[in-house]
């Protein structure tokens, strides 16, 4: 059930993250979504290693890191897609 959790999550926050970057990103929707679950792990990392594990109620600091690592990863890897589907298109 945890991966269902994951995929869930990871295609929500690749979508705000994608509303929230300027301009329009290329990548599909899948690759959206395995963003925003990098982006998620990476947000619990870094509220892990600043001392935000457990808190009562709404963990609101871990799911800001969290979309701030969605933002993160979405914006690089929109970088990343495209400049390997650009040389794919030039190697053709």
């Amino acid at each position: 059930m945890h991966w269902l959790w994951a995929i869930i999550v990871g295609f929500v926050l690749g979508l705000i993250a994608r509303a929230i970057l300027p301009g329009k990103q290329h990548q599909p929707l899948w690759l959206t979504t395995i963003f925003g679950i990098l982006g998620a792990l990476l947000g619990n990392a870094v509220a892990s290693w600043i001392g935000v594990h457990d808190t009562k109620g709404i963990d609101w600091i871990r799911h800001l890191l969290q979309l701030a690592g969605a933002v993160v990863i979405v914006g690089l890897g929109d970088m990343v897609y495209l400049m390997v589907r650009g040389n794919r298109r030039q190697m053709t």
